[in-house]
């Protein structure tokens, strides 16, 4: 089944995607960029990386850390970080909805694929 995937690119400052924003759902699940990272077979430095380019993209951090110590650290979404996968989904159901027609057409038109093809985007 053909799927759309909504990347929202902002120049210079930086982009956001499916990706990122799975992280961060995934943080708010877990309290943890290591515990999200993890669930993703991702190191804890790409999903710091990745979480520090979406905090310096916006005026408003996405996503909080605490420091280690007794209670371990962790993260946590700002109010800010939870309006935008608030936004970002809604935008990608808006999406899906308005172009439905169009991929279910093109999807129609696929050729049988051949076991073991691959295809390139």
């Amino acid at each position: 089944m053909a799927r759309l995937h909504l990347r929202i690119d902002f120049g210079a400052a930086g982009r956001i995607g499916p990706g990122k924003v799975a992280l961060l759902e995934r943080v708010t699940e877990v309290g943890s960029i290591s515990a999200a990272a993890r669930t993703f077979d991702m190191s804890y430095r790409r999903a710091w990386l990745l979480i520090d380019a979406m905090n310096r993209t916006f005026a408003q951090p996405v996503v909080a850390t605490v420091k280690g110590g007794h209670a371990h650290g962790g993260a946590t979404l700002t109010p800010f970080g939870l309006e935008l996968i608030k936004r970002y989904r809604r935008m990608e159901a808006t999406a899906a909805t308005a172009m439905a027609e169009d991929v279910q057409a093109l999807e129609a038109a696929l050729a049988s694929t051949v076991a073991g093809s691959t295809a390139v985007d």
